[in-house]
C-alpha cells in the first residue's frame, strides 16, 4: 500500500503461497509412477523374471559373468556410464555379457500363458483354426447362426438404448418448453391485464382534458362555447382534437393578462412541439433499455401479483382501480429512469495549480441541511463552502467560508446528522477527528488506529456515535463523550469502508479487502449478521439506498445492490471502469452513481444494470482527451439528497455541480 502520484490505491489481500509437501512435489505424471505394464497380469509374474534396472518384464536377456541377467538396452545404457554390476557391484564390461537362450524361452511361454488367460473365446478359436483344428461345415453353420443371433440381440439392445437416451431428451426438452410456454402465457396475462388499465387510464385522462379545456374556455367568456359543448369532439374519437383545444385556449385571455393572440399562439405551438421532442426522446431512450426494462417489469408483475396499497406507490403515480402494486412500481421506475439522459455542469471550481498531485479530492460531504459542503484530500485542509454562493456565483474560483488544516492526509469526512456544525474526518495517520466548523477547531481526536484510516460514518440515529475502519484491520465505535473507543471489531484484512444503517445505530456495513461485505449487529460482534459475497476483488464503499438496500462498489469494476433484510443479492451494474483508486460511490432513493478511472461519472437506476448517462470531465489545458482520460480520475462523489444535483471531484482537484437533465 505504498502512496503513489496517482492518489490512494484500495488495499488488497496479500495471499500467503500454499507450502509444498515435506521432500518436495510429487508429479503424478512422472515416468517412475506412472508407467503401466504391458501384459495383464505381470503382477503374477515371479519377481525373477523382472529387469532389475527398469522392473520389467526382461527383453532379449542377457547374463552377465556375475550371474545377473538383464534386459540387452538395460544393461548397455548403464555399462555407458558406469562399469559395474547394478546389482552386486562387481566390475563388469561389454564383453562380458552372454545371451541368456533359457530366460527368454521361459518369458515367451510366461507371455503366451498370460496371453492365453486374458484372451477371449473368439481369441482362442481363431488360434485354434490357425493351429489347425478340423472343424466340420455343420458345426461351422451352427456357430454362424449363433454369431448372428448375438450380433442381433446387441444390436437390438444397443437400439433400445438409444431410442431411451433421445425419448429422455425428448421428454425433458419438452418439460422445459412447456414452463417456458407457461410462463409465457403468465406473461402475456400480465400484459393483457395491464394493457387493459392503462388504456381506461388514458382514456379518462383525455376526457379529462377535454373537460378541461371547455371548462377554461368558458370562463374565457365565449358565449358560443354553451351552445357548441355537446358537440366539441372528444380527443379518443378524433386525435386532431388536441391540437383544436390548444388552438381554442390560445386564443382568449387568463385573468385579464391580456397577452396578444399571436404571441399566445407561438408559445403554445411552441411548446407543444417541446413536449413532442421530449416525448421522442423518452421512447428513444426506453428503447436503448428495452431487455432491461422488459426484465424489470416481469420481475416486479411476479413478485406484487396483487393489487396496490397506497404506500406501495411512487408519488408521482396517480392511483387507479385495477393497477397492480407492480404495474404502479414499474410505472414509477419507467417514469424516473426515462425523465433524464444526459448531465449538465452548472458550476465548477478549480484550484490555481491544476497539475499538482496535491489537488486530489479524496471525499466531498454536503451537510445535515445541503447547504453547505465539505471537500478533503491530500491538500491537508478540509474546506467547507456555501452551495448556493458555488451554483449562483459564475466565477471560477470560488472562495471557501471554512478552511480547517490538519496534520495528514485527509481520506474520508463524514458531516453529524444531527449537530450541522460537526464533521468527522480520517487520515492516512490513522487518527479520527471531531471539528466543529464554526470554530475551525477539533472536539476529539481519536488516535487508537495503528495505521492509516479509510473511513468515517456518523450514526443517523445516534449524534454522539461514529464508526471508522482503518488499514490496521479494526473497526472502531466511537462516543463524542468519551475520549477512547467503545467498540472494538477485529478483522483479517484491510477495512477499506464502514457505514451505518440509516435505521438503525446497531447495525454496520464493513467492505473489507477480502472482497467480502460484513454486516454487523454491534450489540454481538462475536460474528457478523451476514458476510455479503460477490465481489472478486476489494470492496472499497458502502452506502445504504434504504433501511434494507445497501449499495456496494469494488475495484472489479462493478457495483452491487443487496437487501440486507433478506441477506441476497439484487442486482450487479457494470459500465465504469475501477481497477486500483478510490473512485467515491453516492445514492439517493433512486440512484446510485460512481467515479471512473476514465475521468467519467456515471449514474444507474437502482433497476437497471446499465448506466442511465455519464459525463466527462475535460481538461481544458489539454489537447488529447484520451491523454487525459487515462491521466486522471474521479475520486469523490455526493448527491444532493433526492434531487437530481450531484456534487463530483476528480484527481486533478476539479469540482463540479452536475445535473441530471432531459
Amino acid at each position: 500500500m505504498e502512496e503513489c502520484s496517482t492518489g490512494a490505491l484500495v488495499p488488497a489481500v496479500k495471499l500467503e503461497p500454499i507450502p509444498s509437501s515435506v521432500g518436495g512435489s510429487v508429479d503424478p505424471c512422472s515416468s517412475d509412477m506412472g508407467r503401466v505394464t504391458e501384459e495383464k497380469g505381470m503382477s503374477e509374474v515371479d519377481k525373477d523374471l523382472l529387469c532389475p534396472i527398469c522392473m520389467q518384464i526382461v527383453k532379449d536377456a542377457f547374463l552377465t559373468a556375475c550371474g545377473h541377467s538383464f534386459c540387452y538396452m538395460c544393461i548397455i545404457t548403464h555399462l555407458s556410464n558406469k562399469s559395474d554390476c547394478p546389482c552386486c557391484a562387481q566390475s563388469l564390461s561389454k564383453s562380458q555379457l552372454f545371451p541368456n537362450f533359457l530366460l527368454d524361452k521361459l518369458l515367451k511361454k510366461t507371455s503366451a500363458q498370460q496371453i492365453s488367460k486374458s484372451a477371449s473365446p473368439v481369441e482362442h478359436f481363431r488360434q485354434a483354426l490357425q493351429q489347425g483344428c478340423e472343424v466340420s461345415i455343420k458345426e461351422l453353420d451352427t456357430l454362424l447362426a449363433l454369431l448372428a443371433e448375438k450380433k442381433r440381440k446387441m444390436e437390438q439392445e444397443e437400439a433400445e438404448r438409444n431410442m431411451q437416451i433421445l425419448l429422455d431428451f425428448l421428454n425433458c426438452l419438452r418439460k422445459q418448453k412447456v414452463q417456458e410456454l407457461n410462463e409465457i402465457q403468465t406473461h402475456l396475462q400480465y400484459l393483457k391485464e395491464d394493457i387493459g388499465v392503462v388504456e381506461r387510464r388514458r382514456m379518462e385522462l383525455y376526457r379529462a382534458r377535454d373537460r378541461y379545456s371547455v371548462r377554461m374556455r368558458i370562463l374565457g367568456g365565449d358565449d358560443s362555447v354553451s351552445g357548441a359543448r355537446n358537440s366539441w369532439p372528444s380527443s379518443i374519437d378524433n386525435n386532431t382534437s388536441a391540437l383544436r383545444v390548444r388552438g381554442g385556449m390560445s386564443s382568449w385571455n387568463f385573468h385579464g393578462r391580456g397577452l396578444p393572440r399571436n404571441d399566445t399562439l407561438s408559445a403554445s405551438d411552441s411548446q407543444y412541439m417541446n413536449q413532442s421532442g421530449l416525448a421522442v426522446a423518452r421512447k428513444k431512450r426506453v428503447h436503448a433499455l428495452f431487455d432491461e426494462l422488459q426484465e424489470c417489469y416481469l420481475q416486479k408483475r411476479r413478485q406484487m401479483n396483487q393489487p396496490y396499497t397506497r404506500q406501495d406507490l411512487d408519488r408521482t403515480v396517480i392511483p387507479r382501480e385495477g393497477y397492480s402494486a407492480g404495474l404502479a412500481d414499474f410505472q414509477s421506475v419507467l417514469t424516473t429512469l426515462t425523465r433524464y439522459s444526459r448531465m449538465r455542469v452548472i458550476a465548477e471550481l478549480r484550484h490555481e495549480d491544476l497539475f499538482h498531485s496535491a489537488n486530489i479530492v479524496s471525499s466531498i460531504e454536503f451537510d445535515r441541511d445541503y447547504e453547505l459542503f465539505a471537500t478533503a484530500g491530500v491538500s491537508k485542509c478540509i474546506k467547507v463552502f456555501d452551495f448556493s454562493s458555488v451554483v449562483n456565483d459564475p466565477a471560477d474560483m470560488h472562495t471557501a467560508v471554512v478552511e480547517m488544516p490538519t496534520r495528514s492526509k485527509l481520506s474520508c469526512l463524514s458531516w453529524n446528522k444531527f449537530t450541522k456544525n460537526h464533521i468527522a474526518s480520517t487520515d492516512y495517520e490513522g487518527i479520527v477527528t471531531v471539528w466543529d466548523v464554526n470554530t475551525r477547531q477539533s472536539i476529539m481526536e481519536y488516535e487508537e488506529h495503528e495505521k492509516r484510516a479509510w473511513s468515517v460514518d456518523f450514526s443517523c440515529t445516534e449524534p454522539s456515535m461514529l464508526v471508522s475502519g482503518s488499514d490496521d484491520c479494526k473497526v472502531k465505535v466511537w462516543c463524542t463523550r468519551q475520549e477512547a473507543s467503545v467498540l472494538n471489531i477485529d478483522m483479517k484484512a484491510n477495512i477499506c469502508c464502514v457505514k451505518y444503517n440509516p435505521g438503525s445505530s446497531n447495525c454496520i456495513a464493513v467492505g473489507s479487502a477480502d472482497h467480502h461485505i460484513h454486516y454487523y449487529d454491534l450489540r454481538n460482534v462475536s460474528q457478523p449478521l451476514h458476510v455479503f459475497t460477490g465481489h472478486r476483488k476489494a470492496v472499497s464503499y458502502v452506502k445504504f439506498l434504504s433501511n434494507y438496500e445497501l449499495a456496494s462498489a469494488s475495484t472489479d469494476s462493478t457495483l452491487r445492490l443487496w437487501n440486507v433484510k433478506e441477506n441476497m443479492p439484487v442486482r450487479t451494474f457494470k459500465g465504469h471502469t475501477n481497477e486500483k483508486n478510490f473512485v467515491g460511490l453516492t445514492v439517493n432513493s433512486e440512484y446510485i452513481a460512481c467515479g471512473s478511472e476514465t475521468n467519467e461519472v456515471f449514474v444507474y437506476h437502482k433497476e437497471i444494470s446499465k448506466p442511465v448517462t455519464w459525463h466527462r470531465f475535460g481538461s481544458p489545458d489539454m489537447e488529447d482527451i484520451e491523454e487525459d482520460a487515462g491521466s486522471y480520475f474521479i475520486s469523490a462523489v455526493c448527491w444532493k439528497s433526492d434531487s437530481p444535483t450531484m456534487l463530483t471531484a476528480n484527481s486533478q482537484g476539479t469540482i463540479k455541480v452536475l445535473v441530471l437533465a432531459a
